[in-house]
């Protein structure tokens, strides 16, 4: 059985990338590219849910969710 969760990717201003689980609260990795910053979240998650395996905690459920929401060019760009 798998379970999916979102996973936040932001382009930081130095030029790296962050990532971060919104069900996981306290994960968060920072990468000098996407593909580094993917491979970290992905091996954060599995000893993130490793460690509250180990301390009896519960493993939260995948409840966030995601939309792309068109905004208006005229609320964007001013002449």
């Amino acid at each position: 059985m798998t379970r999916e969760y979102l996973v936040i990717f932001e382009p930081g201003a130095d030029g790296g990338w962050s990532a971060y689980v919104p069900d996981l609260p306290g994960l968060g990795v920072v990468g000098e590219s996407r593909e580094e910053a993917d491979k970290l979240i992905r091996e954060g998650i599995a000893i993130h849910i490793a460690g509250l395996r180990e301390d009896g905690l519960p493993i939260p459920e995948s409840t966030t969710t995601a939309d792309r929401i068109a905004v208006p060019a005229d609320l964007i760009f001013t002449a």
